[in-house]
This record gives C-alpha cells, sequence and structure tokens, in this order.
C-alpha cells in the first residue's frame, strides 16, 4: 500500500528518533533499516529538503530530527517523500464522470481513513512503545 520510498523513510525517521537528540551517521542508519544506502542517501535527501531532518557533518554528526517527535506523525513523513494520491476526479478522465463513481468514491473514503489513521500516531508514539521491539530498525546498537 505504501511506497517503497515511504516506507524507508519512516523507517530512518523513527531510527533517528530512537536515538534520543543524538545524530546518526548514514551508514549506521542504512544497517540498522536495512536499506540500502543509494537508496538511503536520497531519500534522506528528500527529508532534509523538507526540515523533516538536518544533516549535520563532521566528526560527531549524522541526521537528527527537527521537529518534536510528539510533533512529528507518520503522515507527515509520508507527505514528505511520497503523499498518498487522493482520488478528486474520474481517473479514466470520462466527462460524464462529473463526481466519482462508486467504486472510485470508495477507494478515496479508504485513502482518507488511512490518512487520517497515519495523522494519528506519532514517532514517539513509535519509539516510546511498550513493545519489546524497536520499531522500523535493528536495535542491537541502538
Amino acid at each position: 500500500m505504501l511506497s517503497k520510498t515511504a516506507e524507508y523513510a519512516l523507517r530512518a525517521v523513527a531510527c533517528i528518533g530512537s536515538k534520543a537528540n543524538r545524530p546518526i551517521s548514514a551508514n549506521l542508519l542504512a544497517e540498522q533499516t536495512k536499506v540500502p544506502r543509494r537508496y538511503l542517501t536520497r531519500v534522506l535527501q528528500d527529508l532534509c529538503k523538507s526540515g523533516l531532518v538536518q544533516s549535520r557533518p563532521g566528526p560527531g554528526g549524522g541526521y537528527e530530527l527537527t521537529y518534536a517527535l510528539s510533533k512529528l506523525t507518520i503522515l507527515d513523513v509520508i507527505n514528505t517523500v511520497e503523499p498518498i494520491a487522493r482520488i478528486k476526479r474520474c481517473p479514466l478522465g470520462l466527462k460524464s464522470h462529473t463526481d466519482l463513481c462508486p467504486l472510485h468514491a470508495e477507494l478515496d473514503k479508504a485513502y482518507e481513513a488511512m490518512e487520517k489513521a497515519f495523522a494519528s500516531v506519532t514517532i514517539q508514539d513509535l519509539v516510546e512503545s511498550a513493545s519489546p521491539i524497536i520499531p522500523l530498525c535493528e536495535g542491537a546498537s541502538l
């Protein structure tokens, strides 16, 4: 349902968020999130360009979030890299469909529900979960 890019961005943000305001290198992020390094670099560039993440160069540098974990939602991350495509008009371009047909209206309702669900979960909810499993990244060296 989500693109690979959105999934990778969520993995990266959750992993960065679990670092308690300490920068994390792209190499360590790639290792812990199991995202290919080259792909991760592109995702991190998009996250930096949007302002959700910042890069700190040099020794001790790396990537860190620019928003409080309690304010950043799953939907914010998804919308940064690849927004959920809502259906506003007939995807077939049929002129007689001035409104959405029943099929596309129902699909759009599902997309709307997905957006609402993703907007209700913050990155803080993920990283502070009571689950012993660290979300979306390998926990060995956290």
